[in-house]
């Protein structure tokens, strides 16, 4: 790829959904918006390889797309007018993105269309990202996405921030859009993260949490981010390979930040609403305060899987659970539950890499090794192939 052409890819990576953010307010439409950009997109590859790439990269696509737009509604003065003022931001306005993610999340789309969306239109996802979220094949993502836009433009959903009455029935989806946001950037599931995705999903819990600060579950997913990324200095080596929690380094991890996460917990825990994102940020809080790894308070985390099974059962859950079975009751029982989620999670690569090792702490290597080719078959991220392969080593 020449280097005009890599630089594009990185442009268009990083910030194709926060140029179609911008635009849909502007056009009104999502795919207009995003045909917009990709029209950009393909006047760049034509001009930048004898132009040579422009000083910002994202301004120039901006331009270029917004004259399109121009073009377009050029018989309608009042959008001319508004389109002509406007000019790339640095970064999105925080209450135009967050009506954008509440437009994605209207009660009228279905559910899983509702978040696909906003991670595709929004926060810039691919569709292959979502589609691995989800555990589900990508047409069937793509085809969610197409259909959630339809349903915008036909039904003419408004661009706008819910009153309060209207809040609380689409909170769930938003704060689904952002955990797995959150996700994507801990452990991308493809080779390249792109931009800082994990500022992006703290930058909307905090907003949310401005919007609703006495919203229980909005406190817990903000903690739980703030949490997890207190442990980010030592997750990967200088070299960029992943480090086991066991032997991450802790003196590297940021404390103050851990006390103060602790600090929403208990605040959130004192509205006496609990919720998912609460209690998966106490299971965090209980790996985060331990001063050492064999100080895990693993029968409490136990206990709060439980309690989260109970508010929202999932298989994955399950094989979290099991995982920390492990610690209190030995290997054989964590992997008697482990293999009874084999069906729901045949092409989970944590399912395979976390059977790995309770098979090999029960002495059938074979069988662990095994699994764990099929967990490096199944991962795309570059750091989790790693670590497969230097335990198959």
């Amino acid at each position: 790829m020449t280097s005009s052409g890599a630089e594009l890819a990185r442009v268009v990576r990083d910030h194709a959904g926060r140029l179609a953010a911008a635009l849909v307010p502007l056009v009104g439409d999502f795919s207009t918006a995003e045909d917009l950009v990709q029209d950009a997109v393909e006047a760049a590859l034509t001009h930048w390889p004898f132009e040579g790439i422009p000083e910002r990269p994202d301004a120039w696509l901006y331009t270029v797309a917004r004259r399109r737009g121009l073009d377009l509604l050029r018989r309608d003065r009042r959008h001319h007018a508004k389109l002509a003022l406007v000019a790339w931001p640095a970064e999105p306005e925080p209450d135009d993105r967050l009506r954008l993610v509440f437009t994605c999340c209207h009660p009228a789309l279905p559910r899983a269309a509702q978040v696909a969306l906003t991670l595709r239109v929004v926060c810039g996802l691919t569709t292959a990202q979502i589609a691995r979220a989800f555990l589900v094949p990508e047409t069937t993502v793509a085809q969610r996405i197409t259909r959630a836009k339809r349903k915008i433009s036909d039904a003419g959903i408004p661009y706008r921030i819910p009153g309060p009455d209207e809040l609380a029935e689409r909170l769930g989806e938003v704060l689904a859009v952002v955990y797995l946001l959150f996700n994507e950037a801990y452990l991308p599931t493809g080779p390249q993260p792109g931009r800082d995705l994990a500022d992006d999903a703290e930058f909307l819990a905090a907003l949310l949490h401005g919007l609703m600060p006495n919203e229980p579950e909005v406190i817990g997913l903000l903690a739980l981010i703030r949490l997890h990324r207190a442990r980010a200095a030592a997750r990967f080596t200088p070299d960029g390979d992943l480090v086991r929690l066991p032997d991450q380094d802790r003196t590297l991890w940021d404390h103050e930040a851990i006390a103060d996460a602790g600090r929403l917990i208990a605040r959130a825990a004192a509205l006496r609403r609990p919720g998912p994102y609460q209690v998966q940020a106490a299971i965090v809080a209980c790996h985060a305060e331990a001063g050492r790894w064999e100080e895990t308070d693993w029968t409490q985390i136990v206990v709060l899987y439980d309690m989260l099974l109970y508010l929202a059962p999932s298989p994955v859950t399950r094989l979290h659970r099991a995982v920390a079975l492990r610690y209190v009751t030995g290997p054989a029982a964590a992997l008697a539950e482990t293999d009874d989620l084999a069906d729901d999670l045949a092409d989970y690569h944590l399912f395979h890499a976390a059977r790995a090792e309770l098979l090999r702490d029960l002495g059938r290597p074979d069988e662990a090794r095994a699994a764990d080719e099929r967990a490096l078959r199944l991962t795309a991220n570059p750091a989790e192939q790693e670590l497969l392969r230097r335990r198959l080593a």
